[in-house]
């Protein structure tokens, strides 16, 4: 079938149950799924939520996780296409974007994760992506986004990858993941408390101000186009932060048009190249898609993407040391303006 913005999606099974979802252009033929032969068990996921009463925060306790499946070699990679001698979580010998259960799933009962493969070349990053195919990884989180943010088990849906060993990614595949959380996440509560004051306040949405106030500045704005802006953000955390924001508010993927899931797809590349070109070599990053919850407070939300990367210079990490890690008081490195700068001059 074709989703509503002309995907086509076929769904299908693996063989412990767990549903598959391959997503294929518009145009492309009708896909006959192939049977996934391997006879898996079924999975028994142990998860446990538990709440920390000094801070409210839910803690998600998966203790299945710990074996899962770790930097395997490239010709046992479970991402990839099946072949002869690798079966795999996609039976198909070939597919555009796929979709599927997560087997080491972070939530089970309430909630459910999924993970997103972008692509069935190995060797590929999504800054590798042709706009064309960038464009249809769009499509497929907004038709996740719809579908798993009707569930009545789902507050909030979350759409991230990792990439690069040093952020902890144990498959080197390009992929992310979907996380149908069933409950709002901290950083989301301390988002949405903050837009409730600038709403008391100000009577406008916090993360619209945000926008028009770097379009105006301008110092920190890295790229834009006619729907999008990219900027750092005046008060970033990490080494290397830049924030997508759609020029119109919405708060999911699913109720951009066409056009703004175009220019996203276009100016998504460009940072994501001008990301790379900083230290000449693929930067480690994590793509966080911050959407409105499904229920609570969605008309404080503001969808867009922030990109952080731990990597404060060609040989050196950021750790969350002792005011990070256990105060939560961010000391940076680099200064907003000059990365903003270096990434400007990284597109001319």
């Amino acid at each position: 079938m074709n989703t509503p913005r002309g995907a086509r999606r076929t769904d299908t099974r693996l063989s412990d149950g767990r549903e598959l979802i391959y997503y294929d252009p518009a145009d492309a033929p009708a896909r006959a799924p192939l049977e996934d032969t391997r006879g898996l068990p079924a999975p028994q996921p142990q998860v446990e939520l538990r709440t920390d009463p000094l801070t409210g925060d839910v803690i998600t306790y998966a203790t299945h996780r710990n074996t899962r499946t770790y930097l395997p070699p490239a010709d046992q990679c479970p991402l990839c296409a099946s072949k002869p001698g690798n079966p795999t979580e996609i039976p198909d010998h070939d597919y555009n974007v796929a979709v599927f259960e997560n087997r080491f799933p972070s939530f089970a009962g309430p909630g459910r994760t999924e993970v997103v493969c972008f692509t069935s070349d190995h060797n590929r990053s999504f800054t590798d992506l042709s706009q064309g195919q960038a464009r249809l990884v769009v499509d497929t989180w907004a038709d996740r986004t719809a579908e798993l943010g009707a569930r009545d088990d789902v507050e909030l849906v979350f759409p991230f990858e990792n990439r690069g060993r040093e952020i902890g990614v144990t498959l080197s595949h390009p992929h992310g993941q979907i996380y149908a959380y069933p409950f709002v996440p901290p950083r989301m509560q301390n988002l949405l408390r903050q837009a409730r004051k600038h709403q008391e306040v100000a009577g406008s949405n916090l993360f619209a101000d945000v926008l028009a106030a770097e379009r105006k500045e301008g110092t920190r704005v890295v790229a834009e186009n006619g729907n999008w802006t990219a900027f750092v953000p005046e008060a970033a955390r990490w080494p290397v932060e830049v924030h997508l924001y759609p020029h119109r508010q919405v708060g999911g993927i699913d109720e951009l048009s066409v056009g703004e899931r175009d220019d996203f797809a276009e100016l998504y590349l460009d940072v994501l190249q001008r990301l790379d070109g900083l230290y000449g070599e693929p930067l480690p990053y994590i793509a966080a898609w911050h959407q409105a919850p499904v229920r609570i407070d969605r008309e404080l939300g503001y969808l867009h993407l922030e990109l952080l990367s731990i990597r404060r210079a060609k040989d050196k990490i950021k750790y969350l040391a002792g005011s990070e890690s256990g105060m939560g008081a961010f000391i940076s490195d680099t200064r907003p303006e000059d990365v903003a700068e270096t990434l400007r001059k990284a597109g001319q």
